[in-house]
């Protein structure tokens, strides 16, 4: 199956709608070809020469391939995160790493195009197990008119500060006074 949209297009629409690491400028989501990419890391592997005998067994930081001996010839959707500090001896170069969330593949592990809409709900759904929301609903909307975006705006204030009042913001910042329900009852 052909592309329907290039993985440059696709790629931009991730950045675009789920945004980058702010310290990085790397983008949180994006679209991969599994035989490509490779990582830097620690293990202990073995030597052999062009004719197949073996020469040592060393243990070092070398770029070896990261999806392709489990992934084979798949668009892989990835998430930039962390690399847990338990880890950080095996991936030594960098503290950020791509990991696979999904691979475009049928249930019988057949070829898939890679998909916008696809992804999109993959990533709706990891951010639904962990509580969170896609942030898609706070995208400017520039075909809506000035009333439309002015009550958009209002009702997203409301959500965001609507518990704020004189009363709240003096017991919140220390210098208001609370009386107990009690208080004169003897």
């Amino acid at each position: 199956m052909e592309l329907t949209e290039t993985i440059d297009s696709l790629n931009s629409q991730l950045e675009d709608l789920f945004g980058i690491d702010t310290i990085t400028g790397m983008p949180i989501w994006r679209i991969s070809w599994s035989e490509d990419q490779f990582e830097k890391r620690l293990g202990t592997y073995d030597d052999f020469s062009p004719s197949g005998i073996y020469i040592r067994t060393v243990r070092e930081v070398r770029n070896v391939p990261k999806y392709r001996q489990w992934i084979k010839e798949r668009y892989v959707l990835e998430r930039l995160v962390l690399v847990p500090e338990i880890s950080q001896d095996e991936l030594p170069t960098s503290k950020l790493s791509y990991e696979p969330i999904y691979v475009f593949e049928t249930s019988k592990g057949e070829y898939l195009p890679p998909k916008f809409n696809a992804a999109k709900f993959a990533i709706d759904s990891v951010y639904a197990v962990q509580g969170k929301s896609s942030l898609a609903k706070y995208i400017d909307n520039e075909t809506e008119g000035m009333e439309q975006k002015e009550q958009r705006i209002n009702a997203l204030q409301e959500e965001l500060f609507g518990n704020e009042t004189p009363v709240g913001d003096a017991l919140a910042h220390g210098y208001g006074v609370t009386v107990p329900n009690s208080y004169g009852e003897s």
